[in-house]
């Protein structure tokens, strides 16, 4: 699908993913809905986005895991550009490390990195199978498809919004929904950066697995690559190419893949001390 011309809202807009996929699409003559929890940084992205393509992008503050708030942006849009033709579910957060997350910690990650996602699609995805177009772009991550080092949370959420998207894809693809899912390994955004900054051995050994395991991108290149795939209506979007090696090494032997995670752990850990 071309961009140029679509309505587009953008969670998790004001850094990141999110803030190069704002400027990438109106540079592609899209006009954006920036959202994001921090409304001053979803407003500086909008503003930075205007100066070079005026009256492409307006900005929203809010927690986008919230219904009402998504129903909020969609009438944002509608009332600035007109119907919404792209979701890109992109707000996402790390959410804790081993299992003392407590149930609160895990309900707020089900929420952002997933159930925002269930809320966008319900309210979005009647009104393009009447239409017959609208695209849907889920941020997960390599976590979704390989785990992650240190963070059950960001691991079993990650595979759940793989998860999600897939079922869209399959329910909804012949009905004029096109659906594309994520995947990066390390981006140059603070959410790399969380897991070392705990000072916790497994936080440092999560920071520590995404580097060692091949270049880090920055967001305007992984912006590119999502745009890019869109135009071709790919499912999976793999800015680091080696995740797809890695996941069928994990698919042909579960069990040799899993003795092997073991054993990186521990050398991850082991180094962190």
């Amino acid at each position: 699908m071309k961009v140029a011309q679509k309505v587009a809202i953008v969670t998790g807009g004001g850094g990141g993913i999110g803030g190069a996929l704002a400027r990438k699409l109106a540079a592609e003559g899209a006009r954006v809905v920036v959202a994001d929890l921090d409304a001053d940084a979803a407003a500086a992205v909008a503003d930075a986005v205007n100066a070079g393509h005026p009256g492409s992008a307006v900005s929203a503050g809010g927690d986008v895991s919230d219904a009402g708030v998504i129903e909020g942006l969609i009438a944002q849009a509608e009332e600035a550009f007109g119907p919404v033709d792209l979701y890109f579910a992109n707000a996402g957060i790390t959410g804790g490390l081993g299992l003392d997350v407590d149930e609160d910690g895990w309900d707020v990650a089900f929420d952002i990195n997933v159930r925002a996602h269930i809320r966008a699609a319900r309210l979005l995805v009647p009104g393009w199978v009447e239409r017959g177009e609208g695209y849907f772009v889920s941020t997960a991550s390599a976590a979704g498809l390989l785990t992650q080092v240190g963070s059950a949370v960001y691991s079993v959420t990650k595979h759940a919004a793989v998860g999600f998207a897939e079922w869209l894809s399959m329910t909804y693809g012949d009905k004029g929904v096109r659906v594309s899912c994520l995947c990066p390994m390390g981006v140059n955004t603070k959410l790399l950066y969380e897991g070392k900054e705990t000072g916790d051995p497994l936080g440092v050994a999560a920071t520590g697995a995404v580097l060692a395991a091949g270049e880090v991108i920055e967001p305007d290149q992984c912006a590119e690559i999502v745009l890019a795939a869109m135009d071709a209506e790919h499912f999976l979007i793999l800015p680091h190419p080696k995740v797809l090696d890695m996941y069928r090494q994990k698919g042909a032997d579960y069990d040799r893949w899993l003795s092997g995670m073991r054993r990186y752990q521990a050398s991850l850990l082991a180094g962190t001390r």
